[in-house]
């Protein structure tokens, strides 16, 4: 399985929203972040099931909650360049490398 890394930004809005729900309810940040890992073990087997969002990065849905992992695939990982809210400033993210 191929290994994957976080953009240091991504990595803070996955914290940021796992605190957001467990704020929200007790248990619901863990399971959040728990589709957040699961979709990138998907990603880890399957690095082209996302959909194309640029010349060089992808999209991939999480399953029970409005957020999508933006990733690109290098030679030897995936990058997580974004855990970003669906509805919440699109696009956002295009600026990281």
């Amino acid at each position: 399985m191929i290994r994957y890394t976080f953009h240091p930004d991504a990595d803070a809005e996955l914290e940021e929203a796992a605190l957001f729900y467990e704020s929200r309810m007790a248990g619901l940040g863990r399971s959040f972040a728990a589709e957040v890992e699961r979709t990138i073990a998907l990603l880890r087997e399957y690095p082209d099931a996302g959909s194309a969002v640029g010349p060089k990065r992808r999209r991939v849905l999480v399953a029970r909650f409005p957020y999508s992992i933006v990733y690109r695939q290098d030679p030897d990982a995936i990058v997580i360049v974004a855990v970003a809210h669906q509805r919440r400033r699109p696009g956002y993210w295009r600026r990281r490398s």
